[in-house]
């Protein structure tokens, strides 16, 4: 395993990263952890933000129960802060809360609390510092996350097909849109790093068609590349069926089972990979409590298809399963901007 130890390089990618999103001297920022946080994010936070002149206040909470059937792993949508409301003001009265919680708080509940009162919140995800440096935000990015979201915004219809047997229709019509290029704009209010994702969340009844995960896919919840092909068959938003004769297939099968919740099958969003910095192969090179697998869902010209949770579905649960797939081609409205796992056209 590698160790996990403060590094001067680190402190200056932490340096770097909150100097993009406007951290500036007069700043007071909130390091909002937990009991199992990896203390290394927490203490590489406070020392950046002391080098810049901030002044950098902590707010660590006691890791939740368990209060899920099953493991559940990298959701984005953290529990720390349930029953805590009563400082969410002084959270948000803070110039920014550098969340280091180990699930993150941009799925979370309390989130649009937090920003409807005011806060901004830098998400640093649970990995190694090494991913975070091989995968700095990036300016070069911001015009791929711009024009993706231009694209999203005037597009009405997804499709998604592979020499694999994937053939996907997703309607657009209006959903919301997500992009980020791993640091805060002035007008922004969330941000997470690592970043290079563009993603939206489809309205109830749009989806349908079958994915084919074929070996070397990734499943992140698993944090295990696919070594047998498995096909999701998607009905009105919603997966049917579970084809596969391997342990993969099984395996996903036997997880969804142990919920015993109908919204696990759901859609929950679907988006592309942009960033070059990301590397499909990274899993391989890290122990599993060391990645939470952000990277993965960003390397440029993936396309991710994620289940679970989607409130503007309407559907809440906490299952969740992030699938990167390569080797897709992916066309709006007709115009192709990912063809056979590659960036084209307007983001090439």
């Amino acid at each position: 395993m590698m160790p996990e130890a403060v590094e001067a390089k680190w402190i200056d990618c932490f340096r770097k990263s909150f100097e993009m999103s406007g951290v500036s001297a007069t700043n007071i920022v909130a390091i909002l952890s937990e009991s199992q946080s990896r203390q290394v994010l927490v203490d590489l936070s406070e020392l950046a933000l002391l080098a810049l002149g901030a002044r950098p206040v902590h707010i660590r909470v006691p890791s939740p129960k368990i209060k899920d059937p099953v493991p559940v792993r990298s959701t984005g949508s953290s529990y720390a802060m349930q029953g805590y409301d009563t400082i969410i003001p002084a959270l948000s009265a803070c110039d920014l809360i550098i969340d280091c919680t180990v699930e993150g708080m941009l799925h979370s509940r309390e989130l649009q609390t937090i920003l409807a009162s005011g806060g901004r919140v830098y998400m640093i995800s649970n990995e190694h510092p090494e991913i975070l440096e091989r995968c700095m935000p990036n300016v070069d990015l911001r015009w791929k996350v711009e024009e993706s979201l231009k694209l999203l915004d005037r597009s009405k219809r997804m499709e998604v097909s592979s020499k694999q047997g994937t053939q996907l229709l997703v309607e657009i019509n209006d959903a919301p849109c997500r992009a980020g290029a791993g640091y805060l704009l002035p007008e922004e209010k969330v941000a997470y790093w690592p970043a290079g994702l563009a993603l939206f969340f489809p309205l109830p009844n749009s989806v349908n068609g079958q994915v084919v995960l074929a070996p070397g896919d990734v499943n992140l919840t698993f944090k295990r590349y696919f070594e047998n092909a498995v096909t999701l068959i998607f009905e009105n938003d919603f997966i049917t069926d579970i084809k596969g004769d391997g342990l993969d297939a099984d395996l996903m099968r036997s997880y969804y089972e142990a919920w015993g919740d109908q919204n696990a099958y759901a859609i929950s969003h679907v988006g592309w990979g942009l960033n070059k910095d990301a590397r499909w192969d990274s899993l391989v090179m890290y122990d599993k409590q060391q990645i939470n697998g952000t990277e993965l869902r960003a390397f440029a010209g993936n396309f991710l298809i994620s289940t679970g949770a989607n409130e503007y579905a309407k559907r809440h649960t906490s299952c969740h399963f992030d699938l990167p797939m390569r080797g897709c081609s992916i066309r709006l409205d007709g115009e192709a901007i990912v063809k056979d796992g590659k960036l084209c056209g307007p983001l090439s």
